[in-house]
């Protein structure tokens, strides 16, 4: 019982620092700005998935999403 809450308290925590990084990423208002919170975001969906927090496949596609919108970015 005890392990399982913990473990459910460090996913949370794990969760709502991505959701966190996600959200800077999403809310930057220049490109320079953008890919140095992109590259933060990176790293906490990445360190997620290692640990099993997330799957493998969900954490590439919110990179993958994040790396749109700085790409988008540029254009403006």
């Amino acid at each position: 019982m005890r392990t399982s809450t913990a473990a459910r308290t460090r996913n949370r925590v794990n969760r709502s620092q991505c959701r966190v990084a996600e959200k800077r990423v999403l809310q930057a208002q220049n490109k320079a700005e953008a890919g140095k919170f992109l590259l933060q975001a990176y790293k906490v969906l990445d360190s997620m998935a290692t640990k099993g927090v997330i799957h493998a496949n969900t954490a590439s596609r919110h990179k993958a999403k994040l790396s749109r919108h700085v790409n988008s970015l540029q254009t403006q």
